[in-house]
């Protein structure tokens, strides 16, 4: 985790400004990055659910690996999906003429979009407290999560 930035102190004519405007910033935007880590790890685990479900998935390590999330800093959102030529993923989400359409990713958000909406309301309403907010923002954010088997 980065340095969070220090108070910028200001004396002028006798009296201190105090900005913590950099300080906000710098936790309104790890406190959204870690809330769309948390939504995505929540949506993988229902994707694999769901595909755990369906004939010829197997247990390989392979089919674990096709559900993945993506957080990109720059944009600040959040991508799901499942990982190019692995498992027939476009197939099996979208559909062919000889596939019928599964829509495993499109349906785990649809279908969760209220608990979504609370991971999302647990972080962003830590910005109030400092200290929770800072908290919440983990270190082991480039950790590899365990494949549940």
């Amino acid at each position: 985790m980065a340095n969070i930035p220090s108070p910028v102190k200001i004396t002028k004519d006798g009296v201190e400004y105090i900005s913590r405007v950099e300080r906000s910033k710098y936790l309104i935007s790890e406190l959204t990055r870690a809330a769309l880590r948390d939504v995505g790890k929540f949506l993988r685990r229902k994707q694999l659910d769901e595909a755990r479900k369906l004939p010829g998935f197997k247990r390989g390590k392979r089919p674990l690996r096709a559900f993945q999330y993506w957080v990109r800093s720059r944009e600040q959102d959040l991508i799901t999906g499942i990982k190019h030529n692995t498992w027939y993923g476009a197939l099996q989400e979208l559909g062919s003429k000889n596939h019928p359409k599964k829509g495993i990713v499109s349906n785990s958000v649809m279908e969760n979009i209220d608990e979504i909406r609370r991971i999302e309301g647990q972080y962003l309403s830590a910005i109030e407290d400092e200290n929770r907010a800072i908290g919440l923002i983990s270190d082991d954010e480039y950790g590899l999560e365990e494949d549940e088997e």
